[in-house]
């Protein structure tokens, strides 16, 4: 356990954000499954509505720095790919 003040303060800081992020990159696997279910189900207005809000959540933790830019980038495209496999 830190003795300093400022580590301490830094601990709670570190305890804060990693609980944001795992919230967040659950929810980034939540909506990726529903999307990907929507389209295996054959709705594909649904889906590609579904598609648009993942896309948007995760150009969104990127901006919150929980995501790689080239990351958030390839998940996009593969998660496009594979809806609209699904959905042909």
């Amino acid at each position: 356990m830190a003795n300093i003040k400022s580590n301490i303060k830094r601990n709670r800081q570190n305890i804060r954000r990693n609980a944001r992020n795992i919230a967040i990159r659950s929810e980034l696997k939540t909506r990726t499954k529903q999307a990907l279910a929507a389209a295996e189900a054959g709705d594909s207005a649904k889906a590609e509505e579904l598609l648009r809000l993942t896309q948007k959540r995760i150009d969104m933790a990127v901006t919150k720095g929980v995501l790689h830019a080239k990351t958030a980038s390839r998940r996009k495209s593969r998660l496009a790919a594979q809806v609209r496999s699904l959905l042909a």
